[in-house]
């Protein structure tokens, strides 16, 4: 199930798209996004997802000018399985220090001390916290009040927790259509229960504002001759 969630200028969360898909490819993953853009949607100001390489390279091409932001609730515990246990209430609050940094130029000075303190220590966790670097800062580009919405795709991912709970005690789902409706029902009162405004109007003036800066709705696409090559290989991880 591909999932796709949008955090309103004033808050709201509201769920976009629902639909089945067999791999988490480019082009399940650009088709998924073309129905959005049919359906009238303009060009998102931020995008969350995790690491998924078809999800992100879609992203890429039919979103170019939105910023795309690597979810930190996957970044954190990639991180936390590439260092030891003793060692990672340490290491840990030194990266929360660098994502809730207060300027992009800050997070970039603390990130390189943390690569100099861990370089040679922990390799894997130096190469992990390098990995999608730019996206991984880009929630410090939105307001202070937004940032805690859109640095994590985890909306989402509480969702999947109910939706496991539920399927586990189904013997058999008779077809597609039994696990989409099953899906919907889930996902459908999540959205209506967090369907609230929270952002204060000067808050949405800061989000209109940042979409002039970046031309978001000057953006024309052509989907016709959006790009149908698929990556050479592809993420396991969830593309909510």
């Amino acid at each position: 199930m591909l999932c796709i969630w949008a955090i309103c200028e004033d808050g709201r969360k509201v769920l976009l798209s629902l639909s089945l898909t067999k791999t988490e490819s480019y082009e399940s993953c650009i088709e998924a996004l073309r129905e959005l853009s049919k359906r009238g949607m303009r060009p998102p100001l931020t995008i969350t997802t995790d690491g998924a390489l078809g999800l992100t390279k879609a992203i890429d091409a039919l979103w170019p000018k939105s910023l795309r932001i690597r979810c930190w609730f996957h970044k954190m515990q990639n991180l936390e399985q590439k260092v030891p246990e003793q060692a990672w209430p340490a290491f840990k609050a030194l990266v929360m220090d660098m994502r809730d940094a207060p300027s992009r130029t800050k997070a970039e000075e603390r990130r390189d001390q943390i690569l100099a303190l861990y370089q040679r220590e922990f390799p894997e966790a130096w190469r992990c916290l390098l990995d999608d670097g730019e996206a991984s800062l880009n929630h410090l580009e939105v307001p202070k009040r937004h940032q805690p919405y859109v640095r994590t795709s985890n909306l989402a991912e509480r969702a999947f927790v109910e939706e496991r709970r539920r399927t586990k005690v189904i013997p058999h789902l008779h077809d597609e259509r039994s696990l989409g409706q099953l899906v919907f029902a889930v996902l459908i009162r999540v959205s209506h229960k967090r369907n609230k405004k929270s952002f204060s109007a000067l808050e949405q003036q800061q989000i209109r504002h940042l979409r002039r800066q970046r031309q978001l709705d000057e953006q024309e696409v052509r989907l016709e001759e959006m790009p149908s090559e698929t990556p050479t290989r592809r993420s396991a991880a969830s593309a909510a």
